[in-house]
Parts: structure tokens; C-alpha cells; sequence
């Protein structure tokens, strides 16, 4: 007696029967086998495919679309619905470093973009680096404690943690000036201070004390910081 859910061959060979048949019948069977095995496979494929694309969706955070962009200045493209409001505001950010990371900042990017700037810090080394992001009333650089100049109304101090110094880490270390933006509206400069006993830090100018939001992205590591233009 049939069973619920059969009556279909499924990604089987369908089987061929002892009793005598004819030459078109066997033939008929014989084809069909083919034909069956093609389709099972067209399916098994779709499937790892889907797998597969989940797989890469997962691996970018949240609220984040990721892609690579034609400009020289700011290669990462993770942007927030112009639907939703800023996924931010202006209370300080802290992220710890993973276990024994040491990392050193070889890059960094400015850029403006729909609603918000951005601020890329790209690092190489072992490990996840982790992050102090906060509002201050004025910077100074680490170990001599001298004022960083840089322009703008507000300034935002961007301190990461798990970090080493060049010869520990094999990765060339950052040696760039101020950067300004094309395009910047809530961001005026980005001024590169030093590394010091584990940390590096950077100071962001505002044009005021804009929402911020921070996250860290893989492949390669990067600590991005994104000010909203509007003000709040």
C-alpha cells in the first residue's frame, strides 16, 4: 500500500522492473534515469549556492552592507538605510581587544558619504583590536602630553587597544599627516598622534559634537568610525 509522500522516484534512479516489457517501455526508463540525476544535481547545486551566500552575509555586522568603492580615499562601503535614523549618538564607545591581540594601524581613510563621514583604520598584525571612542575637551599626544592641533569645534579621540609596535607586529605603521575629506561635512581633520605602550591614538576634529557610531570590520581589519552630519 502507498505511504503519504511517496508515489515520485526523488533524487533516485528510479527502478527497473524484472517483468518482461517492451522495447520502447525499457527504453523510456532507461532515459528517464538520466534526466532524473541532471535534475537532483541542478538542485543540490542551487542549494550549496544558497548556503554559500548566507555564509558571506553573515560575516559582515549588522546594520552593514559592505562593498568595495571606486575612491582612492575610502574603499569600505557600509552603509545605514537613509530610512532609518543614525545608529549612533555622542556617548563614549568602548570595545575590548581580543586575547593577546597586537596590531599595528597601517592605513587610514576619510571620507564623506549620505548623511555621515567616515574614518577607516586599517591594521595588520594577530588578533582583534578593540577601541576607546569618546568626546573630549582638548587631545594631547600620548608620553609627552603636548597639545594635537586640529581643526574643528569638536574633538572626537579615537584610542585603540591590543596594539604593537611595528617590529613586533611586521606591519608598517601609519606615517601620514592630517587628512581632510572631499566631500566631509560633520568631520574637518583627522590627526594621527602616536603608539604608546599598547595603544595608538587619533583625533578626529568635528565641526560639533556629532553622533558617532564604531565597529569593526575583517578581511582585512579595519576599525571604522562614522559621524553623523546631523547634529542632534
Amino acid at each position: 500500500m502507498a505511504h503519504p509522500g511517496e508515489g515520485g522516484f526523488g533524487c533516485q534512479t528510479p527502478p527497473v522492473s524484472t517483468r518482461p516489457r517492451t522495447t520502447a517501455a525499457v527504453l523510456s526508463v532507461l532515459l528517464a534515469g538520466p534526466l532524473l540525476l541532471a535534475g537532483c544535481a541542478e538542485k543540490q547545486g542551487a542549494s550549496e549556492a544558497g548556503a554559500s551566500a548566507a555564509a558571506t552575509q553573515e560575516a559582515v555586522p549588522e546594520g552593514a552592507s559592505e562593498t568595495v568603492g571606486a575612491g582612492a580615499t575610502d574603499q569600505d562601503a557600509a552603509v545605514p538605510s537613509p530610512a532609518d535614523p543614525f545608529p549612533g549618538d555622542t556617548e563614549a564607545d568602548t570595545q575590548a581587544a581580543s586575547a593577546g591581540a597586537a596590531v599595528t594601524v597601517s592605513d587610514i581613510r576619510i571620507g564623506g558619504h549620505d548623511g555621515f563621514d567616515r574614518v577607516v583604520f586599517e591594521v595588520g598584525g594577530s588578533g582583534t583590536p578593540g577601541w576607546d571612542v569618546r568626546y573630549v575637551d582638548g587631545a594631547s599626544s600620548q608620553g609627552s602630553g603636548d597639545p594635537i592641533d586640529v581643526a574643528g569645534d569638536a574633538v572626537l579621540q579615537v584610542t585603540l587597544t591590543g596594539v604593537g609596535y611595528p617590529y613586533e607586529t611586521g606591519v608598517e605603521e601609519y606615517a601620514g599627516g592630517p587628512l581632510t575629506g572631499a566631500g566631509t561635512t560633520a568631520v574637518t581633520e583627522v590627526a594621527w598622534d602616536a603608539t604608546y605602550e599598547g595603544t595608538s591614538v587619533a583625533v578626529v576634529g568635528a565641526a560639533s559634537e556629532h553622533p558617532f557610531r564604531v565597529y569593526a570590520l575583517a578581511d582585512p581589519a579595519r576599525v571604522v568610525v562614522e559621524v553623523a552630519h546631523d547634529a542632534g
